[in-house]
């Protein structure tokens, strides 16, 4: 099968997160509202300025068998685990090719994986760094180099459904996952494959990349609060909480996924693709950039801005990214921005950088299916400069009829992506 052009669609999801272990376990978090931030223990965080993050709530090596795990970078470990999740979800049984008599099955040369890392693998290349200086270099692990490449993730995801379509690992920060799946939207359309797997994850809670954001001034340092310190929107927001995990989403062309006979989740109608050319780490503050993906998106969809419902924003918590972000939501959706529901997840999961763009789409997909919004933690004033129907206190009902919804994502670089989803 090769058409382009074509719909595409979600046939599978998978997740391992700050909330829960699996999809199922992260999207009950997100309905109730628990926060995954804890303290950082032991003596290597001590000193740092910031004492928090939102560690996964599921240990991979408590997962995967300990050969394989020891064989992998953290990050990759987390993929490895969503994306397992997400291929069975999908119907699929064991690698592409597997059984191809089996309706069910996939060419592996029609299928391709697609996922992305903002920063790769960190835990690894500082680990064996301490193992060079206080062992000496043949105690150097052998497998550290295919541990730490940022194409690690992707590439172990490849290999275990036997892709051979591609495997591509787009790399724009906490953008990278959300602009992964908007590639693999683009493979599918173009007829390179059939079926992708894509998704972000992250693995970066480590005390040098906590001291680097902190001595930015990009984290919350409410280390007494852990709980209660990603509060987006809220008048007190004083940066993020870091946070780890996968996001994996199995992309399916609608002729493949009916053919096969699959479960479809919702419609994949495209993304919206932008830079700032502002600063390297700051947003623009009008959210111009936001402003024209969220156009060329509009641009190159049949969406109209009446359908949108939800929206999945970026929210990260931090005193500028927050106000942009809602101003260039207004100034594209004008007065329909006033009946999207917006829910700000990193409230709970904290933000996973590059994995966030992949466990953010997990939730956007579920909000659609199941027509409901999940709310947005720790607002206890809200910012006057957030001129948009924010979803506070409980979970909320998503209207009937066909409706869509939107995710967005934006990196340090000034890249700015937005999918739309739509319900099947």
């Amino acid at each position: 099968m090769n058409s382009t052009n074509g719909t595409v669609v979600v046939t599978g999801i998978g997740a391992t997160t700050p909330l829960g272990g699996d999809s199922a376990s992260t999207w009950e978090g997100l309905l109730a509202g628990r926060s995954g931030a804890k303290a950082l223990d032991g003596e290597l965080f001590a000193d740092l300025p910031v004492r928090i993050a939102a560690p996964a709530a599921v240990e991979p090596g408590d997962v995967l068998p300990r050969p394989l795990a020891r064989k992998l970078d953290r990050s990759a470990q987390f993929a490895l685990i969503a994306a397992r999740e997400a291929w069975a979800d999908a119907g699929f049984d064991g690698p592409a090719g597997a059984d191809p008599g089996d309706g069910a099955a996939v060419a592996p040369e029609r299928l391709g994986a697609v996922i992305a890392s903002g920063i790769g693998g960190v835990t690894t290349l500082l680990g064996q760094y301490d193992v060079l200086k206080e062992k000496g270099a043949r105690r150097v692990s052998p497998h550290t180099v295919p541990m730490l490449m940022p194409n690690s993730p992707s590439a172990n995801v490849g290999l275990e459904v036997g892709a051979r379509a591609g495997v591509h690992t787009p790399v724009s920060a906490c953008a990278s996952g959300a602009e992964a799946i908007g590639y693999a939207v683009e493979m599918i359309r173009t007829g390179r494959a059939d079926v992708v797997v894509a998704g972000g994850t992250e693995a970066a809670i480590h005390p040098l990349p906590v001291a680097a954001f902190a001595n930015m001034m990009a984290m919350s340092k409410n280390n007494d609060e852990p709980e209660k310190a990603s509060r987006p929107y809220d008048t007190a927001r004083d940066g993020f909480v870091l946070g780890e995990g996968a996001g994996v989403v199995v992309l399916e062309s609608a002729e493949h996924a009916a053919a096969r006979g699959a479960q479809v989740y919702c419609e994949v109608l495209g993304q919206g693709l932008s830079a700032d050319s502002h600063h390297i780490a700051q947003p623009e503050p009008a959210g111009l950039g936001i402003a024209a993906a969220l156009r060329g998106l509009l641009e190159t969809t049949d969406l109209k801005a009446g359908e949108v419902a939800h929206l999945n924003a970026h929210a990260t918590s931090t005193p500028l990214g927050d106000v942009a972000e809602v101003k260039a939501l207004r100034s594209v959706l004008g007065d329909d921005l006033d009946h999207v529901a917006i829910s700000a997840t990193k409230s709970m999961t904290g933000h996973l950088l590059g994995g966030a763009g992949g466990v953010e789409t997990v939730a956007t997909v579920l909000a659609l299916k199941n027509r409901i919004a999940p709310p947005t933690i720790n607002i206890d004033d809200l910012d006057t400069e957030v001129d948009a129907d924010v979803v506070r206190g409980e979970a909320r009902a998503l209207p009937e009829g066909t409706i869509a919804a939107l995710n967005n994502s934006f990196g340090f670089g000034g890249h700015n992506v937005v999918l739309a989803f739509r319900t099947a």
